[in-house]
This record gives structure tokens, C-alpha cells and sequence, in this order.
């Protein structure tokens, strides 16, 4: 039986909008699990990103709870959350957010320090992340200005992976990256989830969507249903128009699809996905 990680219960945001209330998420109940590359979906403006930053306490709920392991953070202040975050969960955006005048290594490394003092440690753990992601120590000592988007992207990973979170939060990372470099990132962010690291996306792309092995569909903030894929890679998947398999690392209310089948073929991921999301008016 899978470890929950996070867990959420009647979990509610509403903003103020032009004197009438916006209710953007109504009462969800969510589990996440340990091990999961989870994929949220929906229309522009069903409420994606404001359930990721809810999820990873990166912005707090007006109704609800949300459980992280055995502690409730829900009704922490903006402090505890930030050193709770610093901890616990990592965070890859669409924009990427390096510091210009610091290299790239000194970007990565900066944030391992605010949760350590063991400056030898966090640098080991950087090589680590660094070649497991393909950036070379020539381009660690460049500057966010010196470098292409896939690399600034992959190096923002190593930046959100450096103090070892139990969820990596990515907000449509691949959005503002052309077609092979996205491919690069989705191959990144799999390789690190056959590594163990639960991943939870917001994307409104399918072929970022496949990679993951649940699939989640918000509409009007809610969850309208999921969609069990299987482990992306578990078998040998078909190669789509420009996506060739990458080496693999092994591993150290709602309506719901059958989440009893195991599908490793992307054609056959494709597939099952368009019909879910067929169902679910997409």
C-alpha cells in the first residue's frame, strides 16, 4: 500500500473579486503518494496553479485542511511555511527564477544553505543532481544570462531538489521551452520520479500529461475525475513524432478511470488519456 505523503480535506480558496467573492476551489478531498508522478489538467482558469500552491504551502487555504506527513500546515503563518517549504517541497516554475549575478552553482547552492550549514555536504549533493541532469562544471560556473532555457530549467531543478524534498512541485515547467527542450526537462523529471522522487505537475499539455502515472482533471475547482496511466517507461514505450526513450535510472469524489490496468506503451498511454479527458469534456 502506497505512503500518503500529503492529504487534503474540504480544502477550499476563494479570492475577493471586484466586491463579489470568486470561489476557485471547492472542497477538495485529495491524496497524494509517495512515489507518484501526478499529473494536474483542466481548462485555463479551473483553478491548476491555485491548487499546486495551495498544495505545497506556497499560499493557504481559506477553508479545509491540508496534511503534509504528520503535520498540519494549513494553519501555519507565511514564516513557518517558508521554512517548512525549504525543507520538505521543491519548486520548478514555468519562468525561470535564477538569481543573474550568482553561477549557476552558486544558485543551487545558496538554497541548500538556508536548511544546512554542511557546505561540503549540499556540494556533493549538487554534483550529484548536476550530473544526473546532464550540466557539465563548465556551465555550473556560468551565469543564468550565459546559459540556453533547457539548461536554466535543469538547473532550477537541481536548485529544487538540492535539500532532498518529498514533493517536487512544477507549474507547467515546460510552457515556456520549445519542443526538444521540453522533451529534455520531461526527461528529467521522469528519470528523477524512477529515482522515487514523488512529483506532483500542473500541465495543460498532453504529451507532458503522459509522463505522469495519475492524472487529475479540475474543472471549476473541482476534481472531476482521474485517470490511472501507469508508470510512464515500465515497458518499452513507442516512440512519438521527435521522443525517443531515454535510458532508464532505476529505482534506489470523483469518477475514477481503472486504475487496476498498467499501460506502458505511449501509444496506448495516448489513448487512454484522450478517452479520459474525452469523458471529462476536455
Amino acid at each position: 500500500m502506497k505512503k500518503i505523503l500529503l492529504k487534503t480535506e474540504n480544502l477550499s480558496k476563494s479570492f475577493s473579486s471586484g466586491g463579489s467573492l470568486q470561489h476557485v476551489l471547492r472542497n477538495i478531498d485529495l491524496e497524494l503518494y509517495q512515489g507518484d508522478f501526478t499529473v494536474i489538467m483542466g481548462a485555463s482558469g479551473a483553478g491548476k496553479s491555485t491548487l499546486l500552491y495551495a498544495l505545497s504551502g506556497m499560499d493557504t487555504p481559506t477553508l479545509g485542511t491540508i496534511t503534509f506527513g504528520e503535520r498540519v500546515i494549513s494553519n501555519l503563518n507565511q514564516d513557518e511555511l517558508a521554512v517548512f517549504r525549504r525543507g520538505h517541497c521543491g519548486f520548478v516554475f514555468q519562468q525561470i527564477y535564477l538569481i543573474d549575478g550568482m553561477s549557476v552553482m552558486d544558485n543551487v547552492m545558496s538554497a541548500g544553505l538556508l536548511v544546512s550549514r554542511d557546505r561540503k555536504a549540499i556540494l556533493a549533493r549538487a554534483g550529484e543532481l548536476f550530473q544526473a541532469v546532464g550540466i557539465p562544471w563548465e556551465t555550473q560556473k556560468k551565469f543564468p544570462a550565459q546559459i540556453s532555457g533547457g539548461e536554466a530549467q535543469r538547473a532550477g531543478m537541481v536548485r529544487a531538489l538540492i535539500n532532498s524534498p518529498e514533493i517536487l512541485f512544477a507549474d507547467e515547467p515546460t510552457g515556456a521551452l520549445n519542443s526538444k527542450t521540453g522533451l529534455d526537462v520531461l526527461d528529467t523529471l521522469t528519470r528523477f520520479n524512477e529515482m522515487g522522487q514523488s512529483i506532483v505537475m500542473v500541465t495543460h499539455d498532453m504529451r507532458s500529461a503522459r509522463r505522469g502515472n495519475r492524472i487529475l482533471y479540475l474543472k471549476d475547482g473541482v476534481i472531476l475525475g482521474e485517470c490511472d496511466l501507469g508508470k510512464y517507461g515500465a515497458g518499452e514505450p513507442a516512440t512519438e513524432e521527435g521522443d525517443t526513450p531515454r535510458g532508464r535510472i532505476p529505482a534506489d469524489k470523483a469518477h475514477r478511470a481503472d486504475r487496476s490496468s498498467h499501460v506502458p506503451d505511449d501509444t496506448a498511454r495516448q489513448e487512454k488519456l484522450s478517452a479520459f479527458l474525452a469523458e471529462m469534456g476536455w
